[in-house]
């Protein structure tokens, strides 16, 4: 009697020992895919973004302006994308099958790029294929978000490999020495379609509004607007639509500075910021637990005015010129996770379930979308107006004048954020318990699937 009493009371606790190492053992393998599918993602990126201001400038000759425009391609390709993933994919596809298609197309379309020599077919070319790429960006951060219990601690973790994937692309094309070539499409178009069949491999995210009728407002992820009612994340969201501004003449701008300056394996040497990112993506979520949003995200916008502090000194910073350029090179990862990583956990954090698709959505829109446009657009023409031809017909740029305006820019959304953001309040630890009548993880986001 004795032996039977304690086996029934033994077996509950073993069964909940086996649950508990079921969901590591899954949770690890879902990480393990989620990493590779991050690096391939921006392996493909790091592979052309950098370096195609350089190869529109001295290979197509491409006016300030033009570069600015092509940069904004991938702004508009984010606004138009969410029209596709609203009125399509959230209603009929799953989520991996969809990243399946779009990163085969969008190989198919990259590989068509170097075909255009002029700017009326490399811009709409270029369109189309941020149009397919860009939905990659929001799919796989909400599939993250979906499937991982502890998104807060893991979700970084798994982001370390997208800047690995972008180090892997930079120094890729530098040892094929491709900066100034056509090679920079082949080899992210390559790298796409490798993402398109390897996104199979993802856990099944099934289409979450099967037969709905799909609003322009919930396409657009406007339904988050209800999220702009409290005062710190209005702030927030204008904070980030003004830092994009500053941000995109880093993107737009540097490899033309090197480029004059003759730096040799330019997207080698610029990669290193990746390397910054992945230090940084582990210093993360300490950072969350100890400082709160605020001032994670308040020195995040403060790396951003540093490294354009820094640029400017550097045009006539003689011996210190690399180091300099270096440093706000290595500033990245500070820049990108501190303020966009950290940026993206906090508004999950404020959105409930019914509304947390929406309010990814909407970050990517003002990110990627609305604020690259903008931001590119003045990167472009700030890069013309700074335009000097000499009489051989070779065109330099007055840089301290160019990096001193988003270093100003950055200066003054610091102040904004500064004053006005208010600190969230803490959430609770996720934790699984043992509640009477079954088991549940306590601490995670309500509707959050746990992939086992």
């Amino acid at each position: 009697m004795r032996r039977f009493t304690y086996s029934r009371f033994k077996r509950p606790f073993l069964y909940f020992g086996r649950l508990q190492e079921r969901m590591r053992t899954m949770q690890t393998e879902l990480k393990a895919k989620l990493s590779v599918f991050m690096f391939l993602q921006y392996f493909i990126w790091g592979a052309w973004y950098m370096s195609l201001g350089t190869y529109l400038t001295n290979v197509l000759k491409f006016s300030g302006q033009q570069v600015g425009a092509a940069y904004g391609a991938f702004a508009i390709g984010s606004m138009i994308s969410p029209f596709f993933v609203g009125l399509i994919a959230d209603r009929y596809f799953s989520s991996e099958k969809l990243l399946a298609v779009l990163g085969i197309l969008g190989g198919v379309v990259m590989w068509l790029l170097p075909q255009m020599k002029g700017f009326g077919g490399f811009y709409p070319t270029l369109i189309l294929y941020c149009a397919l790429f860009a939905p990659t960006l929001a799919l796989g951060n909400s599939l993250s978000l979906h499937h991982l219990l502890d998104s807060k601690t893991d979700f970084p973790r798994v982001k370390i490999w997208s800047a690995v994937g972008w180090i892997g692309g930079g120094v890729t094309l530098s040892f094929l020495k491709g900066e100034q070539s056509s090679i920079q499409f082949y080899l992210a178009g390559g790298a796409s379609i490798a993402l398109g069949i390897f996104s199979m491999l993802l856990p099944h995210t099934p289409p979450k509004k099967t037969g709905q009728n799909v609003r322009a407002g919930e396409i657009l992820g406007l339904d988050a607007l209800a999220l702009m009612k409290r005062p710190s994340f209005a702030i927030f969201i204008g904070c980030l639509f003004l830092i994009c501004i500053p941000l995109y003449f880093y993107f737009v701008m540097m490899s033309v500075y090197l480029t004059e300056l003759n730096w040799q394996h330019m997207a080698a040497k610029m990669s290193l910021a990746q390397v910054s990112d992945v230090i940084f993506l582990f210093l993360l979520p300490i950072m969350l637990k100890n400082l709160g949003y605020k001032k994670t995200i308040l020195i995040g916008i403060l790396a951003w005015a540093i490294r354009y502090y820094m640029l400017a000194g550097s045009v006539n910073a003689a011996a210190l010129q690399t180091l300099l350029i270096f440093g706000a090179i290595l500033l990245h990862g500070v820049c990108y996770d501190f303020l966009f990583i950290a940026g993206q956990l906090y508004v999950d954090s404020q959105a409930n379930e019914r509304i947390r698709g929406a309010s990814q959505g909407f970050i990517a829109f003002i990110l990627w979308g609305i604020g690259s446009l903008v931001g590119t657009t003045l990167a472009g023409k700030v890069l013309g107006m700074y335009a000097v031809t000499s009489a051989t017909g070779v065109v330099t740029h007055h840089w301290q004048s160019i990096w001193m305006k988003p270093a100003l820019g950055a200066s003054a959304v610091l102040v904004i954020f500064l004053i006005f953001f208010k600190e969230p309040p803490r959430e609770p630890e996720p934790v699984l318990a043992e509640p009477a009548g079954g088991f549940e993880v306590v601490g995670a986001m309500p509707g959050k699937t746990p992939a086992i």
